[in-house]
């Protein structure tokens, strides 16, 4: 599907327009828009939904960590005027979440994080991939899910690029380190927002120990396993993942007007 990205200044994302509610999408580290197809196809019509592209392989060398990433969704947000918004992050984009969660509360209705990084995660291994070498990267890729399939030969080669350009592995790497280092354990507790966690009970990246810990440190979370499903539930599971997530925007958006 093609999306018609927007710009506004140095901002780039989709904005569907179609409620009142802003449902903020931010993806992984090597995620991309496709990623959320199923949730803007969903909820496009009658939530404003909106994907900023986040500028992982764009920001200045010395900017490149998890905080930087932040600031731009806060400065984002800033720049858009959104009063609230309904912030859901799959991967680096959950940590992301948390984190501007943590930075501005007074903006957050509720979270959604499937898949995220913030307590342990388990990504490339201990070595980055041999450039060049598309074998390993369609098994590393096709790993992310519980059904190989999942990882399309698109999928595939935008993970290959994105290793094969020097410029970006260099990113990768640096924004990777960054997200081990801001370990949110001791900080979730801040959290007072709503919270829904979907996760995949054979998520091999953030296994289900993860979401679990997840559902024990933030006050107000749920957890939900999805069965047969790896580290993009939304993905793999469209329909299931839909259903969990109506369902609690319409609570908590029944709760904000009460």
């Amino acid at each position: 599907m093609e999306y018609d990205i927007q710009e506004d200044g140095r901002f780039k994302y989709i904005e569907s327009g179609g409620g009142e509610n802003n449902l903020l999408l931010l993806h992984g580290l090597f995620g991309a828009l496709s990623n959320f197809q199923g949730i803007i196809d969903h909820f496009s019509s009658h939530y404003n939904v909106v994907v900023p592209i986040l500028p992982i392989f764009e920001l200045p060398i010395r900017k490149v960590s998890v905080t930087g990433l932040v600031d731009y969704v806060v400065d984002f947000v800033e720049q858009k005027g959104y009063e609230s918004v309904n912030v859901l992050g799959n991967s680096l984009g959950g940590h992301i979440a948390l984190l501007y969660a943590l930075a501005k509360p007074e903006r957050i209705n509720s979270i959604i994080l499937t898949g995220s990084s913030g307590l342990f995660e388990s990504a490339m291994g201990t070595s980055f991939p041999k450039r060049g070498d598309y074998d390993f990267i369609k098994t590393k890729t096709e790993g992310t899910f519980y059904r190989p399939e999942v990882a399309t030969k698109e999928l595939v080669d935008e993970v290959f690029d994105i290793v094969n350009d020097r410029n970006k592995a260099i990113r990768v790497i640096a924004t990777a380190k960054s997200a081990v280092r801001h370990n949110l354990g001791d900080k979730l507790h801040q959290i007072k927002a709503p919270t829904l966690l979907i996760w995949g009970k054979q998520d091999q990246i953030t296994p289900a120990f993860v979401g679990e810990k997840f559902e024990e440190l933030i006050e107000d979370a749920k957890l939900i396993f999805v069965d047969e499903c790896g580290h993009a539930p939304m993905m793999e599971h469209p329909e299931v993942f839909n259903q969990h997530l109506e369902a609690f925007l319409k609570e908590v958006t029944n709760k904000s007007t009460a």
